[in-house]
Parts: structure tokens; sequence; C-alpha cells
């Protein structure tokens, strides 16, 4: 019975088969089974039959689970891969050097990495509570057209679990814009641990969102925003924010490197005054 049960539990591995119901079933009925028998055979039960009843009984519950599909798994991998890449960068505190420094103390810094390309970091400090700016950045995402004026429209495609979402991000076309509009497609990752909130990101592609008539399909990532209550006061929040644009088409590099660092500027002071708001 025991070598029948195996195989049938192989069976169930197998991704075309995952979705057959009464395959499932079986098998949790048939690993059942085997788990009595065995426990009647004995003299009491031992150590591995508990633990193995355990594991089937969670294997079991998670067989009726609906799982996520390839696509999808493909999608979260890519979140995750944007948000290990982007800390790998931010970590390494060396070759950093100043692009700007407001008035206010807002900081631009940037590097160029063999791998990526020339990568830049705002350093701010934000007169509001971590939820408060989260909350802003997160879960009113497809706001941020109403009060970035570089932000013509972002569009929630499709949320994946309680992590994940697919976007599409165009630049607004502002007065003197001589790079010209501009569009994303990005699959974006957030992560709450503990004190410490990242939202990472990177381009990626999706059928239902070809590239756009008007639009030159630009590519961003690796990329993340760190946010962290600011030590000793809660009321007020650190934002890291580590961008990485190809813009394509052809620009002159120095053209686009202040264009980059005076969209982070713009992008601190347009968020203090939605969030003052």
């Amino acid at each position: 019975m025991l070598p029948a049960t195996s195989k049938l539990c192989a069976a169930i591995s197998y991704r075309h088969l995952r979705n057959m119901t009464g395959l499932r079933r079986q098998a949790a009925v048939a690993i059942s089974q085997e788990l009595s028998r065995l426990a009647r055979h004995s003299p009491g039960p031992s150590t591995w039959i508990h633990q193995v009843r355990r594991r089937s009984s969670l294997l079991s519950s998670r067989l009726e689970e609906n799982p996520f599909s390839e696509m999808e798994m493909s999608y979260i991998k890519q979140g995750e891969e944007a948000l290990q890449k982007s800390l790998r960068i931010l970590e390494d505190q060396d070759g950093w050097k100043t692009e700007t420094v407001a008035g206010n103390g807002d900081k631009v810094l940037s590097k160029v990495l063999p791998d990526v390309g020339k990568v830049f970091r705002l350093e701010v400090v934000v007169d509001q509570p971590l939820d408060s700016v989260y909350g802003e950045l997160v879960d009113n995402m497809e706001q941020m057209g109403d009060w970035n004026p570089n932000v013509q429209e972002v569009k929630i495609l499709e949320k994946i679990g309680k992590d994940t979402v697919i976007t599409h991000e165009k630049a607004a076309a502002t007065p003197g814009n001589i790079v010209g509009p501009r569009d994303f497609v990005s699959v974006r990752c957030s992560k709450r641990r503990g004190s410490t909130c990242v939202l990472a990101g990177m381009s990626t592609t999706y059928g239902a969102m070809p590239e756009q008539e008007g639009f030159i399909r630009a590519e961003n990532g690796p990329t993340c925003m760190v946010l962290r209550p600011l030590p000793g006061c809660p009321s007020q929040t650190r934002l890291t924010w580590l961008l990485s644009i190809d813009l394509k088409g052809w620009l002159p590099k120095t053209i686009i490197n202040q264009v980059l660092s005076q969209t982070q500027v713009d992008f601190a002071k347009h968020l203090r005054q939605r969030l003052a708001r």
C-alpha cells in the first residue's frame, strides 16, 4: 500500500495533474488510511507518524487551495527580484556622488553600476507618519496623477495576491518637457517588515497593454522606495527612493541626468503638498 501511495503523491506533484480535484482527494484519503494502518500495527504511535500525519493534514488542506497560475507566479518572482536587487544596491554605501542638494536638505545622489547603468538615490524626511506616506504611495497609487504634475496617469492592470500589482504609468507632457511622452508597464511589490516598508518595482511585459500610440515605451528598474520612521520622531518618515530608468530614444546623457534628478526633487515637494492637504 505504501509504495502505491507514494506513486499517487508523486503524481499530484506534476502541474498538469494538480487541477484534478478527484486525484487530490484520492491522495489525501490514501495518505490518511496508510497512516492509520501503520499506527494500528505499531506498539505505539511513533514521533515520525505524528509528524507525517500533521504534514499530510497540511498537504491535504493545501491541495484544496487555488494556487497562482504560472504567469502570476512569474510576476510575483519579478517583484521579489526587483526588491532584492534594489536593496543590494542601497546597502552598498560606496561610490555615491552628490547630484543636487535642495535648500530644505533633500538630497539626490547617483552612482554607475556595471549591469544597470546610472541610478539615482533620493534621501528626504517627510513631516508625516509612515502610515500616511505608505497609504498615499500604495493604497492611493492610482491618484498620483492628481498631485504629481510629472505623472499623467497610473492605472492598476492586475492585482496578484496582497503584495503584487501590474501597473501602467504615463508620464505627463509638462511645459518645456524636452524628453517627450513616455509610458511604462511595471510589476510592483510592496512589503512591510516591522517599522520598515519597501515598495519595489521593475519593467515587465503584459499582453493586455501593448505599446501605445504617441508614447515611447521606456523601462525602469530595479527601483524601490524605503520608508522608515525617523528615529526618535515617529511622526516623521525617512524616505529613500532608488530610481533606475532607461528612457529609450535618442537623448544626451547630460539631459537625462538632469531630468531624473530634478524629477526626484519635484516628487518630494509634491508629495509633501499632497500629504499636508
